[in-house]
């Protein structure tokens, strides 16, 4: 575990003493206490918040309303092979301009900036309300016990956020080029039809599920499920696999299983998306005969962050560093700012994510010098803004 000096809270060291500790999900390996130690000698108010197998961390300074939020995460994915880095992903090498190191862009780095950036803005004064971070080993997982226990336990002191920025890699090429304001919905499912098991000379004695597997499937890859939501693209189905399990050439099997994800904007929900389902198999199931069953699981459901006076005070102070008008997005996968939408308005802007989860993660030192800077500004013009 490396130590931050406090004296100067350089954001490219902070984020080199991060990548420092291997944590990847859901191990800490030091990370938290590497930032807890950091944050306390700023002021801040440190509470670990173990959960199961995840270690998670929440900090404050200030009191009161407006209380402003920045949510991130420690824990990263497998490095892989470690002979296919150019240099070893646990070591935090500067070299090029670049710093290299699993974690560096997702999301390390911006971490690092935000505390670099807290240290600056409290050397001006106390905020003018709470600011805090919540900081969770678990994103890259199963994300059971991070962010949404870490919540729970704020909603059960009665600690209300009121907006929160979570430090994702959310630029795709440019400091500058986007802002995630909303996320699509990920639904899981698993689709299973039941046949009869027989000898394929003699079909009329076993019932073969594999064509009305097929067939169902066809029809749900092939029918749109909606045209598009405001600031989001159509939503849509996608098989991931297909499994059927039978070793023998002469038999026919029992059981034919496939499963798909659907990615989903705000015209549907969990639960609605699985009742679109049904009524687009059950009448082809009824048609042929067929048995089946279907199994779903939402990660996350879709969501859309309308308040523009805090995406406006973020586009703005984003545009007056980098000189770029960040583009509203709501592209991507999933992050935690699914959970965190249900307590307060929430948005995504970290550093460029082009090589993140990728052998030689790697972002530009100038860049974390940069998020720094844009970070210093949102704090400031935060509470400037919305203090009462």
């Amino acid at each position: 575990m490396s130590e931050i000096d406090t004296q100067t809270y350089d954001p490219v060291e902070i984020a080199r003493a991060l990548i420092r500790c291997p944590s990847i999900t859901p191990a800490d390996e030091g990370a938290l206490d590497v930032l807890q130690k950091a944050l306390t000698a700023l002021g801040f108010r440190c509470t670990r918040l173990p959960f199961e197998d995840v270690d998670n961390l929440y900090a404050e300074i200030g009191e009161g309303a407006p209380h402003f939020c920045f949510a991130g995460h420690t824990d990263v994915v497998p490095p892989g092979d470690a002979d296919e880095w150019t240099s070893p992903p646990f070591d935090a090498t500067v070299k090029d301009g670049k710093l290299w190191g699993r974690g560096a862009s997702d999301m390390k780095g911006a971490i690092a900036a935000f505390v670099a950036a807290a240290a600056r803005a409290l050397k001006e004064g106390a905020p003018k309300g709470t600011l805090s971070l919540l900081i969770t080993g678990d994103e890259e997982g199963k994300g059971v016990n991070g962010t949404v226990r870490v919540l729970q336990w704020l909603h059960d002191q009665n600690i209300k956020i009121d907006h929160c920025l979570v430090g994702e890699p959310s630029n795709p090429d440019v400091m500058g080029d986007m802002i995630k304001v909303g996320r699509r919905g990920s639904i899981n499912c698993w689709l299973t039809v039941t046949g009869k098991q027989g000898h394929v000379a003699y079909p009329h004695r076993a019932s073969n599920p594999v064509p009305a597997l097929m067939r169902k499937l066809l029809h749900l890859s092939e029918t749109p499920l909606d045209d598009g939501y405001e600031r989001f693209q159509p939503s849509s189905l996608q098989v991931t696999d297909i499994h059927i399990g039978n070793p023998a050439h002469n038999v026919i099997p029992g059981k034919a299983s496939a499963r798909f994800n659907i990615r989903f904007n705000p015209n549907w929900t969990g639960a609605s998306i699985e009742d679109w389902l049904k009524a687009q198999i059950d009448p082809i199931a009824k048609e042929i005969n067929a048995t089946y069953t279907l199994d779903c699981v939402v990660s996350g459901e879709a969501f859309l962050t309308t308040d523009m006076q805090f995406l406006g005070l973020l586009s703005s102070c984003i545009e007056a560093k980098s000189a770029r008008k960040p583009e509203l997005s709501t592209s991507g996968g999933t992050s935690d700012a699914r959970f965190i939408k249900d307590y307060a308005p929430v948005a995504e802007f970290g550093l460029v994510g082009a090589t993140m989860h990728q052998v030689d993660e790697h972002v530009d030192v100038s860049d974390v010098g940069l998020l720094a800077d844009i970070y210093e500004t949102i704090i400031a013009k935060y509470f400037e803004t919305f203090a009462a």
